[in-house]
């Protein structure tokens, strides 16, 4: 990592990192687990927002498929297990969705949101492998992970025990949309096909908002709600990263 972008990457961390502590604890809103879509199929309750996960499960496995059949692959080598990480993070996503939708509430979003910080901090490390420092992105990889693990059971058992603050977890969510633009504008690819990335972000950030306007986007179309179509743009978003990884060269 060049110092130019170390001292904007390190920058911009602490600077919001401070500014997280000047905003007041933020519980979970328990209106959040009231979704647009409560339709029960095949004795299935949330049907719809179950089985869209399914698509999170076969790109994940494909994914993992793809690093047993192939050793040479278009990857930093020396993280090939955090690439396999993020798959992982993916398949585990579809499960921890899944069983959150069958009874939605603060004891079963935990399992969901876990396996949401592997496949975050994975690929935030893969980006900083490819685009800054190799070294860098091994390093980060297992004190991110445990951060983005701890953020997640911070908020849960201050839900608990306290008032619920989910300032950390968002922190975890939020900030790696902000430096990973910042990476790739000032870094150097390792490989071809890097529009990828920038549709991954860019799905990303669709799926937020159908997320937030689930049930505008539900009126809107009748059949099939915002909070649905996010978990089918999340699936895109990690179905980038596969396909890129399969037909990238390296550049350098």
């Amino acid at each position: 990592m060049n110092k130019k972008q170390f001292f904007l990457v390190a920058g911009i961390l602490v600077l919001i990192t401070l500014l997280l502590f000047f905003v007041p604890p933020i519980a979970q809103d328990l209106s959040y687990h009231n979704f647009a879509d409560q339709r029960t199929l095949l004795g299935i309750p949330h049907f719809w927002n179950i089985i869209s996960n399914v698509p999170l499960l076969i790109i994940g496995l494909t994914g993992l498929l793809l690093f047993v059949k192939h050793r040479s692959l278009a990857v930093v080598n020396s993280l090939r297990s955090v690439y396999q990480s993020f798959f992982i993070g993916i398949c585990l996503v579809c499960l921890g969705s899944s069983y959150y939708h069958l009874a939605p509430g603060n004891t079963t979003l935990v399992w969901d949101r876990l396996p949401m910080t592997i496949a975050f901090m994975s690929f935030f490390c893969v980006v900083v492998a490819e685009y800054s420092s190799e070294r860098a992105g091994k390093l980060l990889f297992i004190p991110l992970l445990c951060i983005g693990l701890l953020s997640v059971l911070y908020w849960y058992f201050t839900e608990i025990y306290f008032v619920g603050d989910l300032r950390f977890y968002a922190l975890v969510q939020f900030l790696p949309i902000l430096l990973l633009p910042l990476i790739m504008f000032t870094g150097h690819a390792r490989f071809s096909h890097g529009y990828y990335y920038w549709l991954i972000l860019a799905t990303y950030i669709l799926a937020k908002l159908l997320e937030h306007y689930d049930a505008a986007v539900y009126e809107w179309l009748g059949f099939i709600s915002g909070h649905s179509l996010k978990h089918i743009a999340s699936s895109f978003a990690s179905y980038f990263l596969y396909r890129a990884i399969k037909i990238r060269q390296a550049t350098l």
